[in-house]
């Protein structure tokens, strides 16, 4: 039996869930023969109340860093993981992340640990469902042609309530009131969450370069119960798509309101879940659908990228 160091930093819902996957899937552990050890869970706050496995270190420093094997990032936000993950990924241990703000906006730092394996990051997409495994493996023999998605659960509830007759206003305050959607809501609502994953996808399909900034970005701010009525009455429904589609001699990737046949795959999934309608020439048409966001469908695909580096597959990497 092997001892692997874990860190963790951030004990937010996701990092208190992947904590507890990892306990719970102990016997998983065991058959590969792997004992998990705990360095350290960096907080806020130490004093806090956490819903987390009895004996857990929980620290406000970063100084188990230096002694783990791999780390696992559930903080979120941009710069301020990065600052503190800097000198750990220099040295060329693995991170396993679901934030696509940071993979998104400072990919150009990131992409070289992504290269060389170091990265696990199936949580940044669809959360549980799993899309960048398939996108970085088995699909890279097929010919890209495009792919349509929703991504984002605020937007999707938001819209589904605006159906039932609310105004946006209305369905928004809903949704934050039900925690769905952060406060402010700009995130969520103005497609920014939307856009990260669209560009994160995009390095796996289009171009291992492609920079967040290239994504066209629309919000659902200006949807109007109007517009919702209108698109009813001619059987389509509004969706903030995110869409990846050749252009010229390069990529076009939006996010923007949509309206949708109501039959279409990305109307059919579930008012709570994400969808992604992938096509390519030799694969044909693939649709995924799952959880797109939760705080234990979340640390599923985190624990699954930790049981990925145990048995000695690599990160995800993108296209060279």
């Amino acid at each position: 039996m092997r001892t692997v160091t874990v860190g963790v930093l951030g004990s937010g819902t996701v990092g208190q869930d992947v904590l507890n996957l990892i306990q719970r899937r102990k016997s998983v552990f065991d058959d590969i023969g792997v004992k998990i050890e705990i360095a350290g869970v960096l907080v806020r706050d130490v004093n806090r109340p956490r819903n987390i496995p009895a004996g857990t270190r929980v620290t406000d420093t970063c100084d188990f860093l230096q002694e783990c094997t791999v780390v696992i990032e559930c903080m979120g936000g941009v710069d301020r993981p990065l600052e503190l993950l800097r000198p750990y990924l220099r040295s060329g241990r693995p991170l396993i992340t679901a934030n696509k703000a940071m993979l998104a906006e400072r990919w150009s730092e990131l992409r070289d640990y992504a290269l060389s394996g170091n990265l696990y990051y199936e949580a940044s997409v669809m959360a549980g469902t799993p899309v960048i495994g398939p996108m970085s493996t088995v699909l890279r023999a097929s010919t890209f042609v495009q792919l349509h998605a929703i991504l984002n659960g605020t937007c999707n509830y938001i819209l589904g309530q605006m159906e039932q007759g609310r105004d946006y206003a209305q369905a928004l305050a809903e949704a934050q009131a039900l925690g769905y959607a952060e406060d402010p809501p700009t995130l969520d609502v103005g497609g920014f969450d939307t856009a990260h994953k669209l560009a994160v996808m995009a390095r796996f399909c289009a171009d291992g370069d492609f920079d967040y900034g290239r994504v066209q970005i629309q919000g659902i701010e200006h949807v109007t119960a109007q517009d919702i009525a209108d698109a009813h009455a001619a059987g389509e429904r509004i969706k903030l798509v995110a869409s990846l589609e050749k252009e010229g001699d390069g990529w076009a990737a939006r996010v923007a309101p949509q309206r949708l046949p109501a039959d279409h795959p990305l109307c059919t999934a579930g008012e709570s879940r994400n969808a992604l309608v992938y096509e390519a020439e030799e694969s044909g048409t693939l649709i995924f659908a799952g959880g797109g966001a939760g705080g234990m469908v979340t640390a599923s695909a985190m624990v699954g990228d930790l049981l990925d580096y145990l048995l000695g597959f690599p990160g995800h990497v993108p296209l060279h």
